[in-house]
């Protein structure tokens, strides 16, 4: 029988990261989240109001866990916000992370952010985080992937970066090829109260300015430049995006429940605060089937512990494996 992984659920927003790694047999022994908002909808799923702010508990205070899961704040690294990395205090919670790492010593890690993490300050960003892990002793992987690839039809490239304690080998899940059709995800328009339609000015004008013949059922997008594309998969929720940056085939609002559909949470997956917060915790979640995905074969590997390797080359404990990490990519 395989072990039961304990993990401990670190800037939880909703839980997403937990769904995954639960719905692969993992026990959740510690979360936190400083999102009040957040806090409500997680106990009112998970049963359990999460620890507030990360700052406010030492390393080793923070229970033994066997994975340590991580979806650090990504707005100092985002494309969307003003990109100041460390110098954004928000940037610097990965080392809340590296000092538990430190501490507590488990056997392997998920971290979780925006793909710009890697290329921010002309990739010095992700080079600091990535010799802290190798400082560790961690043997770390790293891939961009889009929810797109994974069933679900929202373009969202973000960046995952799993690491083990011991030198063993880990390949990233292939991605599926195919997304699901958007019209499984959406309501029909006319089951949509009125609340979230727009009004006929802005309805026109987006009408005025998409480009080509809009598929149905689609996503309009809005672009920073104002710029209208019509999509069969909807771009990538923003926790901090307008109210119409995407608007269902041209006349409404995405409701919550669809919101979470996009990011792969079922359908009893409980909505109690106001939409103006589900849109922000929307925005901030991972994609649920990404996740599940990637939990499946970490796990995979911490059963199976084959050695890693590079071309044939056997690493040793305090080798890093994050050179190697690019030509995982094609898998």
């Amino acid at each position: 029988m395989d072990k039961i992984y304990k993990t401990i659920d670190l800037f939880a927003g909703i839980g997403g990261i937990r769904l995954a790694f639960e719905a692969n047999g993992c026990k959740t022994v510690f979360s936190s989240e400083w999102d009040k908002h957040a806090q409500k909808m997680y106990e009112a799923n998970f049963g359990e109001i999460p620890y507030g702010d990360i700052n406010e508990i030492a390393p080793e205070d923070i229970p033994d866990h066997d994975i340590l899961l991580g979806g650090f704040p990504c707005q100092a690294f985002s494309i969307a916000g003003k990109q100041l990395g460390f110098a954004d205090t928000r940037g610097t919670l990965f080392f809340n992370i590296e000092a538990i790492l430190e501490t507590k010593r488990p056997q392997a890690f998920l971290l979780e952010n925006v793909k710009r993490l890697t290329t921010h300050d002309k990739g010095r960003t992700f080079g600091v985080i990535l010799a802290k892990l190798k400082n560790l002793g961690y043997t770390v992987y790293y891939k961009v992937l889009n929810s797109l690839d994974f069933g679900i039809p929202q373009k969202r490239e973000r960046i995952y970066i799993v690491g083990f304690q011991e030198a063993i080998h880990f390949k990233f899940p292939k991605p599926l090829g195919y997304y699901q059709p958007l019209s499984e995800f959406i309501d029909k328009d006319e089951d949509v109260p009125e609340k979230y339609f727009l009004s006929d000015r802005l309805k026109q004008k987006r009408l005025d300015a998409v480009k080509g013949t809009p598929p149905f059922p689609s996503i309009w997008h809005e672009n920073i430049g104002g710029n209208i594309s019509a999509l069969p998969y909807s771009c990538a929720l923003r926790a901090g995006g307008s109210y119409n940056y995407l608007v269902v085939n041209g006349v409404r609002r995405l409701t919550a429940r669809e919101m979470l559909r996009l990011q792969g949470f079922p359908e009893n997956f409980i909505i109690n605060i106001p939409y103006s917060h589900a849109r922000k915790v929307a925005g901030n979640s991972v994609t649920v089937p990404v996740v599940k995905a990637i939990a499946q074969n970490l796990i995979a590997s911490l059963n199976e512990k084959k050695a890693a390797y590079i071309e044939g080359k056997q690493l040793t404990l305090l080798e890093s494996e994050h050179d190697y990490n690019n030509s995982q990519g094609s898998n």
